[in-house]
């Protein structure tokens, strides 16, 4: 399975960005998806996730009520509002290992290549 995420760019603090990502395979629709990301120096940070049917999901907390997880069929989309520079950092879209959404970079198995996104204040 191959992921392909995009839509990352530069952006003024208060903008809004929506990233998308794309599985090869129709075989991640029954698996949950999560977009992680990834500042300079830093660990790569879980953002938010989305159970296989979109029933549920979870956001870290300092998203929530500003990011909105997605799907639709093989797509998978991270609509980013009120930006902040702090969101800085390199977006990588996951698929899970099973159909749940969870938090732990060690529990999904497909990763994309990354998108940046660049937040100027």
């Amino acid at each position: 399975v191959q992921l392909q995420a995009s839509g990352g760019g530069l952006v003024q603090a208060g903008g809004s960005l929506r990233l998308s990502c794309t599985a090869s395979k129709r075989t991640t629709s029954n698996n949950g998806m999560g977009w992680f990301r990834q500042a300079p120096g830093k660990d790569r940070e879980f953002v938010a996730g989305i159970s296989w049917n979109g029933a549920s999901t979870k956001y870290t907390d300092s998203v929530k009520g500003r990011f909105t997880i997605s799907r639709d069929n093989a797509k998978v989309y991270l609509q980013m509002d009120n930006l902040r520079p702090d969101d800085t950092a390199v977006y990588y879209c996951a698929a899970h290992r099973s159909s749940h959404a969870s938090t732990g970079v060690q529990d999904y198995r497909y990763w994309g290549q990354g998108t940046q996104v660049t937040v100027s204040s």
